[in-house]
């Protein structure tokens, strides 16, 4: 971060803020001694807000990373270029809230209001004595994108900057959001989870959706011109057939391979298959399944065998691996963003004498994935997006880490 930014933000303690949401509490009711919160450029990092009234507060520029706001009254709120990862928004009130080119990435909006909101892309300028002019963008986390995702009421010749930003709302959980008249023009949703959020009238033009999860979403009233919906993924089928035959047919003979030793039955080979019509695999036995690019999202494979498994690329979003045998699993670019893997058998497999075969989840997607107590001894986690993870009791003897 530059000087200039960095002498911008100020922090503030317990007492000084209590004192501010008082006085605008008494600004709301119009009562003697009322001001309206004035929080632009105030680290909030990991603050506890929940419940909060907040409406019409002013939080342009401000660092609300990890903070809980759950259940908070922002109505009308002014939120320009504020930087709200992983933020809890849950059943927060953002309705005509100015979020005009905020960073959501990671953050947690389920049923949230955020009817007839703004957040269209903006940039915040900054004019300094020293560095001259420059553009504000919030610093990236380890294992994080840099990405400026920024507004303000600072704007200068905005045209000369390179073009504003897209407010980013990248792998949010919107489920339950009421999303009517929003405008999401231009803005990253991609890996958002919208599953049953209301979004009539929203308009997402040339916003971007690609992996957004739409189940339950109706789009019929939504302005969706330019849009980019790549890999959104909807409700799943009814029924799923490989090669005429049902898919539980073809799993069950699956796990007769597995029993017999490969006497009975054959492997399935099921790429890009969706899961999720069979509701959930708990402590089946899948070792050796061939499913690359295969759909498992939110299903629950707790204790299931899969050592040996082709998962490459496969969506395992929000998946209950835990105390899954997933050892010699092939994992490369596979998304398992909020899965559980605690105390998941992760290490080599032996496949003979002297002989084995390493865990691989080189190029996951590993963000607020949950490792407790998991077994991932020599995994290769080469260029994995690790954001979050928790890593509390987990075994990573001779994993391969890019420091």
């Amino acid at each position: 971060m530059s000087s200039s930014a960095a002498r911008l933000f100020r922090t503030l303690e317990t007492d000084a803020l209590r004192a501010i949401v008082e006085a605008h509490r008494r600004y709301l009711a119009g009562r003697s001694g009322g001001r309206r919160a004035q929080l632009s450029y105030v680290d909030l990092t990991n603050r506890q807000l929940d419940g909060v009234d907040l409406r019409e507060a002013d939080f342009s520029g401000a660092r609300l990373n990890e903070a809980s706001l759950r259940g908070a009254d922002l109505a009308r709120a002014t939120f320009f270029g504020a930087d709200l990862r992983d933020t809890d928004l849950r059943e927060a009130n953002l309705h005509q809230a100015d979020l005009r080119g905020v960073c959501l990435r990671g953050s947690n909006l389920t049923n949230a209001n955020l009817e007839a909101c703004d957040l269209r892309e903006g940039l915040i300028a900054l004019q300094d004595r020293v560095d001259g002019f420059q553009v504000l963008s919030h610093d990236a986390k380890a294992h994080e994108s840099q990405i400026a995702v920024v507004a303000g009421a600072r704007m200068v010749n905005i045209q000369t900057m390179g073009g504003p930003k897209p407010a980013d709302l990248s792998d949010a959980n919107l489920s339950g959001a009421r999303l009517g008249g929003a405008r999401l023009i231009s803005a990253l949703l991609d890996g958002a989870d919208l599953t049953g959020a209301a979004v009539g009238g929203a308009d997402f033009s040339g916003a971007s959706l690609k992996r957004a999860i739409l189940v339950k979403v109706d789009l019929g009233f939504a302005n969706l011109q330019g849009a980019d919906t790549t890999g959104v993924l909807r409700a799943p089928p009814r029924a799923i057939f490989v090669d005429d035959r049902p898919l539980p047919d073809v799993l069950a003979e699956h796990e007769a391979y597995c029993d017999s030793g490969g006497a009975k039955g054959k492997i399935g080979r099921l790429p890009d298959v969706d899961f999720r019509v069979l509701g959930q695999l708990r402590r089946r036995r899948l070792t050796g399944l061939v499913a690359p690019g295969a759909v498992f999202f939110g299903m629950d494979l707790s204790g299931a065998q899969l050592q040996g498994a082709d998962l490459n690329g496969a969506d395992l979003r929000g998946v209950n691996l835990k105390g899954a045998d997933l050892r010699g699993a092939k994992l490369i670019e596979a998304d398992l963003s909020r899965a559980n893997l605690s105390e998941a058998r992760l290490g080599p497999l032996a496949i003979g004498e002297g002989r084995l075969v390493r865990t691989d989840l080189s190029r996951s997607k590993l963000r607020q994935t949950d490792l407790t107590g998991a077994h991932a001894q020599r995994v290769r986690f080469l260029g994995a997006d690790m954001y979050g993870v928790k890593l509390r009791g987990c075994d990573l003897k001779g994993a391969e880490l890019e420091v």
